[in-house]
């Protein structure tokens, strides 16, 4: 073989004069560098091109790519501005739409709702005048009156207490919008929150309790849905109202001492929450929503 390893021919180090001599096998260039060169070739031929006045050309020409760089940036920039601001008019006008959409809507959900009311009492009226004219009727509206009351689908008036949770105002150090839900409002208060006052209050001896003007029976939830509350999905904002119904002393009592009171006092003192509790009369509860019952059957 006669061609060369590490700058070496490929019998060097051989040691043919003298028998059973040991080889001496002589250390590649690459070895050698890396032992003997500690500074990397790069910077000495950066010295030369400096020496020979190479440097500042390339200084020139850096600062011409570094300019086009930057104007490539400020054209792209522009651009997407452009798009924006053309398309901003467009955004607002479908957003206009939209809402008023929604509006329409809500309009003809509340004239609906309206319809159904007056239709529920019109109804109930002639129930109770056919129902009402012999004992086994009255006990039979009787019986309805219960089973209402326990459904929650009438509307009740009564003593009570009235939990009042108020979210903070703005805080200068928020940096989370999605923490924002309301203009001037911070986000404190969550679902569970509410969830675990309304718990309470049941367990303190409630006998209708409503969150926010909707009423909380069988079916009804409380949730967070992005940066709102929703009680039978309908949304609430702050500050949100808690009435229960029931006997104001013993609740005041037992409420006091109950999980949900110790967690939003120490919302207040952390965060600034408001927080009151007072007992009232005369608080009225409406009904639930009424709602069709589906029983399931097996097939086959």
């Amino acid at each position: 073989m006669s061609g060369t390893l590490g700058g070496y021919e490929a019998g060097a180090g051989l040691n043919d004069h003298e028998a059973d001599a040991p080889k001496r096998i002589p250390v590649p260039s690459l070895l050698r560098s890396l032992l003997s060169e500690h500074l990397d070739p790069g910077y000495a031929a950066a010295a030369a091109a400096r020496e020979s006045g190479d440097r500042p050309r390339r200084r020139i020409t850096d600062l011409a790519w570094l300019l086009l760089g930057a104007g490539a940036i400020a054209t792209v920039f522009a651009v997407a501005a452009g798009q924006a601001q053309s398309a901003a008019p467009a955004a607002r006008e479908a957003q206009h739409t939209l809402s008023g959409r929604i509006r329409v809507a809500q309009l003809g959900v509340d004239r609906a709702s309206s319809e159904r009311d007056t239709l529920a009492d019109r109804v109930d009226a002639e129930r109770r005048s056919r129902l009402g004219m012999d004992e086994a009727g009255q006990q039979l509206l009787s019986s309805l009156d219960t089973a209402n009351i326990e459904a929650a689908a009438a509307p009740m008036i009564g003593p009570g207490l009235t939990v009042t949770v108020t979210d903070p105002g703005l805080s200068k150090d928020l940096s989370d919008v999605s923490k924002q839900r309301v203009a001037g409002s911070q986000q404190v208060i969550l679902d569970r929150d509410l969830q675990l006052v309304v718990n309470s209050l049941w367990a303190s001896g409630a006998e209708a309790v409503s969150v926010g003007g909707v009423r909380v029976g069988a079916g009804v939830t409380i949730r967070q849905a992005g940066g709102g509350i929703l009680v039978d999905n309908q949304p609430i904002s702050s500050p949100y109202a808690i009435v229960a119904i029931g006997p104001p002393k013993g609740m005041a009592d037992t409420f006091d001492r109950s999980p949900a009171l110790q967690r939003l006092r120490l919302l207040e003192r952390s965060y600034g929450v408001g927080v009151n509790v007072s007992a009232g009369d005369g608080l009225t509860v409406p009904a639930v929503s009424v709602r069709d019952v589906n029983f399931a059957k097996q097939i086959g």
